[in-house]
């Protein structure tokens, strides 16, 4: 790793937020809507970046299906923080519904809206074929879609004056990022010279490896002169240790339900996973959620340099999976204070 990379410090970049709008055991959606837009305005008022929701459907733990109307909620309801998607699976969209919805939110609150796309269905099969309609159409599109939604986004030019139109959206400057959980986007975003922000809050596995295949494809463009990659990772902090990994088996108990197929709203902590989990199950989940940083403001300040100097990230964004709300802004806070301090 270079000198450059390794020299940064964790204080000096951007930190943000990915929520995913979670439904706890008990609770359902408007609660959880509540729950975002408060822990939107404190992560505001602790100065993140952005605060991006995500696109999944048909998941009882999940609230943020209809993602460009949470994020409409969300930029009502704080005042300078980035809104924005993390992202919007563009294959079960059509483009200019996107550019449409998105022209919207940023008329309605200029220079705050991010349009991060994804290209997976965020969704089982039979739940994305039921979105799409279209059995065709799948992933493999995605660059022709992004580019009849950049299209869209263009101002308006004699050569276009007969296309068909985005009002509102064509003309507005909405920033477009790749996301990924593997290198597809990666070089994508650095054939198109766009930022690129990876999964590896999920894909823990081919974090480098896409960090590197889109630096390496990188090209100047009207929107960046030099690649800039934005890496997620699961942060469950508490004022101790022991704390945080028991606030954590919430979150191992999501992981482990997908792993069973056995969908359900947030679960409440456990004292021992293992009373949970075959070995087998065991290994899979903590497989996909190694990455994850799990402890005290200490070990979480440490934690997150060491991810820092290894990704050489140009920002951080933080997912947070807690059972209790107040939990999981304390959390936030925790890596809000080692952020600064």
């Amino acid at each position: 790793m270079s000198d450059t990379i390794s020299s940064k410090q964790l204080r000096d970049i951007p930190l943000s937020v990915l929520d995913l709008a979670p439904i706890t055991e008990g609770s359902n959606a408007a609660e959880s809507y509540k729950n975002s837009l408060n822990l939107a305005q404190q992560v505001e008022k602790w100065g993140f970046t952005r605060y991006w929701l995500a696109e999944h459907h048909a998941m009882p733990s999940v609230a943020s299906s209809a993602t460009s109307v949470l994020i409409g909620h969300i930029a009502g309801g704080t005042s300078k923080i980035r809104v924005g998607s993390g992202g919007i699976m563009l294959p079960n969209h059509a483009p200019l519904v996107i550019a449409e919805q998105f022209g919207t939110l940023e008329s309605l609150y200029p220079g705050r809206i991010d349009l991060g796309l994804g290209r997976a269905p965020g969704a089982d099969q039979r739940t994305a074929r039921a979105l799409r309609r279209d059995l065709r159409v799948g992933g493999e599109d995605f660059p022709e879609l992004l580019e009849e939604l950049r299209e869209y986004l263009r101002p308006r030019t004699s050569e276009s004056a007969s296309a068909i139109r985005a009002i509102p959206g064509e003309g507005l400057n909405i920033p477009i990022w790749l996301l990924g959980s593997s290198d597809f986007s990666a070089r994508l975003a650095g054939m198109l010279g766009l930022p690129f922000a990876f999964a590896g809050h999920f894909s823990p596995n081919f974090t480098l490896p896409a960090l590197q295949t889109y630096r390496h494809c990188f090209r100047p463009s009207e929107v960046l002169d030099q690649p800039y990659a934005m890496v997620g990772v699961n942060v469950m902090a508490a004022d101790t240790d022991e704390l945080a990994n028991r606030l954590a088996t919430s979150h191992y108990q999501a992981f482990l339900n997908l792993v069973r197929g056995d969908l359900k709203p947030i679960q409440p902590p456990v004292e021992n996973m293992d009373e949970l989990w075959s070995e087998f199950e065991k290994l899979s989940v903590q497989a996909q959620l190694r990455s994850s940083i799990i402890g005290s403001p200490v070990t979480v300040k440490s934690k997150l340099q060491e991810l820092l100097d290894a990704t050489g990230a140009d920002e951080l964004m933080i997912t947070t999976q807690m059972y209790h709300h107040a939990d999981r802004v304390r959390s936030f806070e925790i890596v809000a204070d080692v952020w600064k301090s």
